[in-house]
């Protein structure tokens, strides 16, 4: 068969599988199964052995460990000290409900690593509070969804770890390049809030003083060093990505357990066995991408999207928007880490073959995937925020891609101008990036 053959095949199985409603996970490794039942050279046990391939990675232990951090940290409540550090820094600016989840997202993102317990975490908080001042909810769970996905950008970053591991980049160097868009998208959502504020007239908050502002600092400034700690001990080369995880589930037991006391037994049992559950899922869905991934590899089909594309991907930028144009399509549609093992290594040659800095590609694909994460039909941190609002998907949208489109903005900066994520990179770590 031939790439296009088998590309129509699997993505056509695949898709039609997703339409009647299989899980992702399942549905990639049901989509290899045609093509390995019909070339004589391969058998369906080939699907299993490429899982288990996928799983023999050191770097891949990082998943669970950074996923138990980040439910820590909520059953915790150290997401309640963060939401009154944010009130007391920026609660008396127009929209004060509104910039508060923004800027809690950003402290949040710099602890967790995951945008789906971001979503959780401080929408379980914010989206209560936001409707009782009456802020419309459509635009409450918008602003909370789009903020959550800077939880995957600014570092520890969970999609960095994985992209890192498959592309032989260094997690450390992109863990950098991370931190000004991560920021610059906290500071377009801010100016969004500001806009709908003076328009729907939202309230605002009384300015904090000095005194409530370093009473909340001190109650947040041992979970605000956490990412100090995580990225300092990457780039600084005391620990691995790996062990960094692990230090940051020491780190957050050791906070909710014993400084605030606010972890018992109890609830952490429960965090142990959600974090395994969703672990799970995100690892079986590892495995079967990874066999998927294979047999697009198998068949060529990089290099025959490279052939196709090459007289479009002509430079950096045209190569960047084409990349982004992907990533973001198909995030609609799967789960961040398996479309990095399925994309990714199709685009890799042809961000490649257009010259682009490895850390501005890898960027390009993370800020894109995050963005898929509430665009529908997939949309997890959009379908977790609507649930916790009690709202319907579809009466979000409007407010979604107005916000969205700010967001744009900043994707499409990164891409013109690959200083934005290589400067802090080569300023700090240079001996990882050139």
């Amino acid at each position: 068969m031939s790439p296009g053959e088998v590309s129509l095949l699997m993505f056509g199985v695949f898709a039609v599988l997703i339409v009647v409603r299989i899980p992702v996970s399942f549905a990639l490794g049901l989509a290899c199964l045609p093509v390995l039942l019909i070339d004589n050279r391969l058998n369906p046990v080939v699907l299993i052995s490429e899982m288990w391939k996928s799983y023999n990675s050191f770097i891949l232990l990082s998943v669970p460990f950074f996923v138990l951090s980040a439910n820590l940290m909520n059953a915790a409540r150290i997401t309640e000290r963060l939401v009154t550090l944010a009130r007391a820094s920026v609660g008396h600016l127009p929209g004060g409900l509104g910039q508060i989840n923004v800027v809690v997202s950003m402290l949040f993102a710099g602890v967790s690593g995951s945008s789906t317990a971001e979503a959780a975490g401080i929408g379980s908080l914010m989206i209560p509070a936001m409707k009782k001042q009456g802020y419309d909810t459509s635009f409450t769970v918008a602003i909370t969804a789009c903020a959550a996905t800077m939880g995957v950008i600014i570092p520890p970053s969970i999609l960095m770890v994985v992209w890192g591991g498959l592309m032989s980049v260094s997690i450390g160097a992109m863990f950098l390049a991370g931190v000004v868009p991560g920021v610059m998208i906290g500071l377009f959502l801010m100016g969004t809030v500001y806009v709908y504020a003076k328009v729907r007239r939202y309230p605002v908050a009384q300015r904090a003083s000095a005194k409530e502002f370093f009473s909340a600092l001190r109650g947040a400034i041992l979970a605000l060093i956490t990412p100090a700690i995580i990225v300092g001990g990457i780039v600084g080369g005391f620990f691995t990505p790996t062990e960094a995880s692990v230090i940051a589930v020491l780190y957050a037991a050791a906070l909710g357990g014993v400084v605030y006391r606010t972890l018992g037994r109890k609830e952490f049992g429960a965090v142990l066995h959600e974090s395994a559950r969703l672990s799970a899922v995100s690892l079986f869905c590892i495995g079967t991408a990874s066999a998927f991934g294979w047999l697009l590899a198998y068949y060529r089909v990089p290099q025959a999207f490279v052939g196709a594309l090459s007289g479009w991907a002509t430079g950096p930028i045209s190569a960047g928007l084409l990349i982004a144009l992907a990533f973001l399509i198909i995030g609609c549609f799967i789960d961040a880490i398996p479309a990095i093992i399925i994309m990714g290594t199709i685009l890799l040659p042809l961000a490649q073959n257009a010259g682009m800095h490895p850390i501005h590609f890898a960027l390009i694909g993370v800020i894109s995937l995050a963005f898929g994460l509430v665009t529908p039909p997939y949309g997890l941190c959009l379908l977790i925020a609507a649930s916790i609002g009690q709202i319907k998907v579809v009466a979000t949208l409007k407010d979604v891609g107005i916000i969205l489109t700010a967001m744009l903005l900043v994707l499409l900066l990164v891409i013109v101008f690959p200083e934005l994520v290589l400067f802090l990179p080569r300023l700090i770590a240079p001996q990882f990036v050139d």
